[in-house]
């Protein structure tokens, strides 16, 4: 049997690298990063359209009737899937990374950005669903709504392990959740400002088709960090 993965994950990329050119969202948040003026509200609007705009390159070249049997198997899921949660998380982390770093340099603190851990078994639990079912067509929703809520969920990664780093570092960082409008209790409940390291874990957590947001605030890690240094 031919190696299809190969040739179905080049048309991903290429379909996928197509519209990132041209989405306007993408192209906003690139632009506030390059002129120094991107936040933490711009990393949210980047991950939400790179997972929306890679879940519908997956779908547009991915259907039941190119695969063996009409099945994603393992092989064919890593080889495909695991290379674009990859890409998906390197440009979200990187970008967090940077927009960290001037948050930083703003509050008059010389910390660069840490870049997020890859969720590595969030990707292979991500794999071995796909891969698991007979049929692709029973699964194919894996590859919808899931494929954003890992790219947000890489924003929130890189809050938490920021705001963890500077709060061993002695300062007091800050991080708020905002509920879009309409949600559901769980979210309005989390909505809030917390004071790290009094953050519960469910912050830094989303269900499917969850648009709240999660974003730092070091707007008093200044005042804070001179009083520590004397």
């Amino acid at each position: 049997m031919d190696d299809i993965a190969p040739e179905i994950l080049e048309s991903i990329k290429k379909t996928f690298n197509k519209a990132l050119s041209t989405d306007s969202t993408i192209k906003r948040a690139r632009t506030a990063l390059k002129e120094g003026k991107a936040t933490y509200n711009d990393a949210n609007y980047l991950s939400q359209r790179y997972g929306e705009l890679l879940s519908r390159s997956i779908q547009l070249n991915v259907s039941a009737d190119i695969l063996p049997d009409g099945r994603m198997y393992y092989n064919i899921a890593d080889k495909i899937l695991r290379p674009l949660l990859e890409m998906d998380h390197d440009e979200i982390a990187n970008y967090c990374a940077d927009v960290q770093t001037r948050l930083n340099e703003i509050s008059g603190v010389g910390l660069k950005g840490l870049k997020a851990d890859l969720n590595r078994s969030k990707v292979d639990g991500f794999i071995d669903k796909v891969s698991s079912a007979e049929k692709y067509d029973d699964v194919k929703w894996m590859v919808g709504e899931p494929i954003v809520n890992f790219s947000q969920s890489v924003v929130d990664d890189s809050i938490k392990k920021n705001a963890e780093f500077q709060y061993n570092s002695g300062l007091r960082p800050r991080v708020i959740r905002t509920a879009e409008a309409n949600c559901c209790d769980w979210c309005s409940e989390l909505e809030g400002e917390y004071e790290y390291p009094n953050v519960p874990r469910e912050v830094f957590q989303r269900h499917e088709n969850c648009r709240c947001e999660v974003v730092y605030d070091g707007s008093r890690l200044r005042s804070y960090n001179r009083n520590f240094m004397k």
